[in-house]
């Protein structure tokens, strides 16, 4: 008896499966709906895909390539013994090498394997037995050739003999699924590109309103120079950079200029700032997430390595950064390998690190709060950002150019900045730097009357003269730690060669000012890695 097909459930099939955008979605339609057909037992459809469980796979001596195999995804039929439904994708059939068995010779040769009486050949079944029980009389399994591709396998056990009608409806249906399944995966990747680009659209977004408030480096003191110069240097590198220097100094724009400079800058530079992430969703922030992976994670995100990948990532107050989590960072820079969470797929990340910090990470290895591998492997190359106090002579260009942007961000006539307003800020001790001082100068823009700057809020917030100079010298009975004395010193050094302007030895060198004998300053110069003004 040859099995009977309803041709107009099969006409339907192929119209819904045209229309149908979800991948699982259509996965599921063809194994249901041909299952439904009379005398359908059991269908399956294995697709294409790298090989995932070859340490464990039953069929694994039979693998000769294990960069790919058949991966069953969908099937539908149902036991005439206990109606069980066969809609389970484990198994021992749940991987098909390529070229093993029946299936895999068929996604392997691309050729139909039609068999419409199992009679003539009872061998094709793995386990006859369950052939016997189930009555299973004919076997119809198609490649799904797609442009000329096979991306899988499509498998009907039918109770009844499968005549020349059928298995050319089963041809049929083959080829409008490859279709439907090619289709459905390219909607698939489109909206994961779409969610991906809103994702980089509204990070990118997010930063340039950061970096148009902020503005481009501009100085002019030897401190600032000296950092100008080693961008340059670095810069063309992929070596990882460390910025070092307190909050507010503008460790940001020095990453944004080596970035600009480095051959990364047709891609896009990340900002990851650790100090504002919560501690458990400091692994999604970086790796990303699967669905599913948590409590609220309705969708698949990427992560900032993902979204930096040719690029630079930056990790700002990378001080910050939980220790659980150190390891995991530690081995993306050194495999460039990381998972989503929640997922076993390995992906790579080409990225570039620039990290920064206002901590010393040196006092943070000490209290086990960094880890030291860490530490060197971001430290390659250092550069330190000297606090504005220490660079007043930027103050006036730094000044103009903040009340420049505050005019235009406010849309009202620059006031005129006045000896008397530089003299005045330059005598303040800036512990914000210069984000202290660009909020100052926004808030002189709007108090202004007449176009005059008033900096009311300096005289309130300025520290008295007596307990500065208390704090900045220390008293003859006060301890210091070895940390802060190296501090003081390495200070004390640089502060030295400004003076000189680079110069260590003669008259008006470093060495002379400081009463130290030449060699014996340029030692400690080297120790403490100063880098010399131009003299």
């Amino acid at each position: 008896m040859n099995c009977p097909i309803d041709v107009d459930q099969l006409k339907t099939l192929l119209l819904d499966m045209a229309q149908v955008r979800c991948f699982e979605t259509v996965l599921k339609m063809i194994t249901e709906r041909l299952s439904e057909q009379p005398g359908i037992a059991l269908a399956r459809i294995w697709l294409i895909r790298p090989g995932d469980i070859c340490a464990s796979c039953p069929m694994e001596k039979d693998c000769a390539d294990r960069s790919k195999c058949l991966h069953l995804v969908a099937s539908a039929g149902t036991s005439i013994i206990d109606d069980q439904q066969w809609s389970g994708l484990q198994g021992r059939f749940r991987r098909f090498p390529f070229g093993a068995r029946k299936i895999g010779q068929i996604a392997e040769s691309g050729q139909a394997l039609e068999i419409p009486d199992l009679d003539l050949k009872p061998q094709v079944l793995v386990h006859p037995e369950w052939g016997q029980r189930e009555k299973i009389r004919a076997l119809g399994g198609q490649p799904l050739i797609y442009q000329g591709k096979v991306l899988g396998v499509l498998a009907v056990f039918a109770r009844s003999c499968l005549s020349e009608d059928n298995l050319i409806w089963l041809r049929m249906i083959a080829d409008h699924a490859a279709a439907a399944i090619a289709n459905a995966r390219a909607f698939l990747e489109i909206e994961q590109l779409k969610t991906q680009l809103e994702l980089e659209r509204d990070y990118l977004r997010e930063e340039l309103l950061q970096i148009q408030s902020f503005g481009d480096i501009v100085g002019r003191s030897l401190p600032l120079q000296q950092v100008l110069r080693q961008i340059e240097l670095v810069a063309p590198t992929d070596a990882s950079v460390l910025i070092l220097g307190e909050s507010g100094t503008g460790k940001e724009l020095i990453a944004r200029e080596i970035h600009r400079r480095s051959q990364r800058s047709g891609e896009a530079m990340v900002r990851v700032n650790c100090a504002s992430i919560p501690h458990e969703l400091y692994e999604s922030e970086f790796f990303g997430h699967v669905r599913g992976a948590f409590t609220g994670a309705l969708n698949d995100r990427a992560g900032r390595f993902e979204l930096a990948d040719g690029g630079t990532l930056f990790l700002d107050e990378v001080g910050e950064i939980p220790i659980f989590l150190q390891s995991k960072l530690l081995r993306v820079l050194q495999e460039g390998e990381y998972e989503r969470l929640g997922d076993s797929k390995t992906r790579r990340a080409n990225v570039r690190i620039i990290a920064a910090t206002n901590r010393d990470l040196k006092v943070e290895i000490g209290a086990q709060r960094f880890r030291e591998d860490l530490y060197y492997r971001l430290n390659v190359f250092p550069i330190e950002i000297a606090p504005l106090r220490d660079r007043k002579e930027d103050i006036p260009v730094l000044a103009s150019h903040f009340l420049d942007l505050a005019s235009k961000k406010m849309n009202s006539p620059k006031p005129r900045l006045t000896q008397g307003n530089i003299v005045q800020l330059q005598r303040y001790q800036w512990p914000g730097n210069i984000r202290e001082l660009q909020n100052v100068l926004e808030r002189a823009v709007i108090t202004s009357s007449n176009g005059r700057l008033q900096f009311d809020q300096l005289s309130r917030n300025a520290p008295n003269k007596e307990v500065t100079e208390q704090k900045t010298q220390p008293s003859w009975d006060e301890i210091l730690t070895e940390f802060e004395f190296r501090l003081l010193e390495k200070n004390n050094i640089r502060k030295a060669l400004i003076q000189a302007r680079g110069k260590v030895s003669g008259a008006g060198g470093a060495a002379e000012r400081l009463g130290l004998n030449p060699a014996t300053l340029s030692s400690r110069i080297r120790k403490y890695q100063i880098e010399r003004p131009l003299e």
